[in-house]
């Protein structure tokens, strides 16, 4: 007798229980359909979601009671910082099984998630397990920063962006844990506001624990829908990556000094081609490095942006700018203070 055929009670008994974590903050437009995703996954075990809620100031809260009224699987726990890894540690303290799943309230599970990665857990004797972080957005502006998040232009070669291979990497999208290597790593560390996963995972690797991505795991994700918003995401991408980048030294790579070595090149290139306009023409090669940039994003959304409409190919150059400038500058402003700050835990 198969696994399918086996009676309901020994299927689930034969499948590790499994907790879910999530934090939210104002996600009053994707909570309940992030929970949805979550409790129609037919996980042949046990499941529970706890729900970490920040201050929101929408009615985040309110469809966050609905949702436990209307499944018992569903609990909520109190996150007054409003701070991710706070959240996610308060949601871990609030669990009770041995496997635990982040996820956060804009992502969509793709159905079977939970049982790939439990899975891949068990075959490949990981830590953490993780896979592609897909980007798909509804309104045209949030397409055009799919588009961008899920090609390397954008966001360099990072797997759990573009896909590839399944293996080894640095980090993963949200995560699959077993309960025991987040006890045994104190959980993630709440001074890193931004980068938290990114930081456990190096310290999951740094004792020999194996963090492993696979392209079977999917999970859609909701991008920023303005372009102040998605400033404000990469510029908090850039500023933590440099504290990463100054806790664990050795961490750096071209994917992550292209942006700012970008902003440099064309900020002190169109102050040379200013300044040498008015007094040695010749120099006003400086204009070189923007116009190039310029021209370089220009025909990469050429080539990215084929058999999207007209409204995304011509907003995909704006958002690709925006990523690379925001990212780029907030790791050139990052204040040592915030490095500090983590020392502090």
């Amino acid at each position: 007798m198969d696994d399918n055929e086996a009676p309901a009670s020994a299927r689930s008994a034969a499948w590790p229980s499994v907790s879910v974590i999530m934090p939210v903050l104002n996600e009053e437009r994707h909570l309940a359909d992030a929970v949805r995703h979550i409790l129609d996954q037919d996980y042949p075990g046990a499941l529970e979601l706890v729900i970490a809620l920040g201050p929101s100031a929408d009615r985040t809260d309110a469809i966050a009671a609905e949702l436990c009224a209307a499944d018992p699987r569903v609990r909520t726990v109190p996150n007054p910082s409003g701070k991710t890894p706070a959240g996610l540690n308060a949601a871990i303290a609030a669990t009770r099984h041995e496997i635990i799943v982040r996820v956060d309230g804009h992502g969509l599970l793709a159905p079977g998630y939970i049982r790939t990665a439990v899975r891949l857990l068990a075959d490949t004797g990981a830590a953490n397990v993780g896979g592609v972080m897909h980007a798909e957005g509804v309104t045209v502006f949030e397409r055009a920063v799919a588009v961008a998040m899920t090609s390397k232009l954008g966001v360099g070669n990072a797997k759990f962006h573009t896909g590839g291979d399944a293996g080894p990497a640095d980090t993963v999208y949200l995560g699959v844990f077993r309960r025991e290597v987040l006890e045994k790593h104190h959980g993630y560390n709440e001074a890193f506001i931004r980068a938290q996963d990114w930081e456990l995972n190096h310290r999951i690797r740094d004792v020999g624990g194996l963090v492993y991505f696979s392209p079977e795991l999917h999970v859609t994700y909701r991008p920023r829908p303005s372009i102040r918003t998605l400033a404000q995401q990469y510029l908090q991408y850039g500023r933590w990556r440099r504290v990463v980048m100054r806790t664990h030294t050795g961490t750096a790579s071209l994917r992550y000094l292209a942006p700012p070595l970008a902003v440099l090149a064309a900020l002190l290139g169109t102050l040379l081609g200013v300044i040498s306009f008015f007094t040695t023409p010749w120099l006003a090669i400086g204009f070189a490095a923007p116009l190039g940039y310029a021209l370089g994003i220009g025909l990469g959304s050429l080539r990215e942006s084929r058999g999207q409409s007209a409204g995304v190919r011509l907003r995909l150059p704006i958002v690709l700018a925006t990523m690379h400038f925001a990212w780029g500058w907030g790791f050139l402003t990052s204040p040592k203070s915030l490095y500090l700050s983590t020392l502090k835990r």
